[in-house]
């Protein structure tokens, strides 16, 4: 009966918020209280804020294409230590002084750009962030192929649409044998990875220090981006990268050139066929298993479970739904992102850690990021 009392309450609580979100739907769709809110001085704060959400999702497309268009004339980088006059950033960008002022207002009223004194602009505040933030760059270039995909929204959702530029570019994910993919079918995808990953290798690190361990296997770890960035942090440290052949071999090349040859090696497989390599007393999957469906998460999950010792744990890092101020990364970027792609799906932490159940994992719980907007953690343990 206490059990029935209290799904009583639960049900109750959840019906009277309902009530309430309708009510407030009707009162905010009716225009006599939008005009009282922007009139009244107290409320009109409040509607300029909601107008400005909503003018934003609508305009976000538009946006997007004026940082494309920075990015592409090489503005940031033009002004990367300096201020220039629009007849010198004209010249440099090859764009009229008309096209040229339109685009440096769009920059400055984005934060991109910013005035500066004698008639100059230089970088705004997200403008110097970006042009510090190479991953960024090269995702903003990379959009073009999602926006394509995106053209008809519909039809991706209904998988009316053929040859979706994304699904050819992960060709790993959708592929039948991608340990056959040849050195020039991951080169770019590699290089996009590699890219963007520095940003995911800090916040992982430090939000879970790697000096208790004596071997992390990265799986899926590409060129090596994370396992070399672990190596560093932790000295005594020795790491594994597993991938495919042919971009393990792009990960060999980096142990190289990085001198970590005593402490890294490179192995090459297909972990969806292939059992993966003993030894390790961590292993991390970062940014994998978002790209797939639960079964072949699942079994991976397993025969990581597998290659681990008891004790032994595994990191998951990668963008998770529902992330505290993060919520629109989740669900609806990479909800779409991913749907182009053709595979996979962001998951709750809770989701994952249900995973890690079912593979065999004894406890799992989640660990606090400092930008859960790059990625979150969730941490299982043999």
């Amino acid at each position: 009966m206490k059990s029935v009392g209290a799904s009583w309450r639960v049900d109750a609580v959840a019906g009277v918020t309902d009530r309430l979100r309708a009510f407030r739907n009707r009162l905010v769709g009716d225009p006599r209280i939008r005009n009282f809110v922007i009139s009244n001085p107290l409320t009109r704060g409040i509607g300029r804020h909601k107008a400005s959400e909503l003018f934003d999702l609508c305009a976000g497309f538009v946006y997007s294409q004026i940082l494309k268009a920075c990015l592409q004339v090489g503005l940031f980088e033009m002004l990367h230590d300096r201020a220039l006059s629009l007849d010198e950033i004209a010249r440099e960008a090859k764009l009229s002084p008309d096209a040229t002022r339109r685009l440096v207002d769009a920059g400055i009223a984005l934060k991109l750009l910013e005035r500066r004194s004698g008639d100059r602009v230089g970088l705004g505040e997200l403008g110097a962030a970006l042009n510090a933030n190479p991953g960024v760059k090269a995702m903003v270039r990379h959009h073009a192929d999602l926006y394509d995909d995106l053209r008809d929204p519909v039809a991706l959702l209904r998988g009316e649409v053929q040859g979706a530029k994304l699904n050819s570019y992960w060709s790993y994910a959708t592929s039948a044998r991608p340990a056959d993919l040849s050195s020039e079918s991951v080169a770019e995808y590699s290089d996009l990875m590699s890219a963007s990953q520095q940003f995911i290798a800090q916040e992982v690190l430090a939000a879970y220090p790697m000096q208790r361990h004596s071997l992390l296997l990265d799986v899926g770890g590409g060129d090596g981006t994370f396992a070399f960035a672990a190596a560093r942090s932790a000295p005594d440290l020795e790491v594994r990268v597993f991938d495919l052949p042919n971009v393990a071999q792009r990960a060999r090349e980096r142990i190289l050139a990085e001198g970590l040859g005593r402490r890294a090696r490179a192995i090459g497989g297909d972990f969806v066929r292939d059992r993966l390599p003993p030894g390790a007393d961590i292993i991390s999957l970062v940014r994998v298993l978002y790209d797939h469906g639960d079964e072949k998460v699942l079994a991976l999950l397993k025969a990581v479970r597998a290659a681990l010792p008891a004790g032994g744990r595994l990191l998951i890092a990668e963008p998770m739904a529902d992330a505290p101020g993060a919520e629109r990364v989740g669900d609806a970027y990479f909800g779409f992102y991913l749907l182009a792609m053709g595979s996979g799906r962001a998951r709750r932490p809770t989701e994952l850690m249900e995973l890690l159940r079912a593979a065999g994992f004894s406890r799992s719980w989640v660990v606090a990021t400092r930008m859960p907007l790059q990625t979150g953690l969730v941490v299982g343990e043999a």
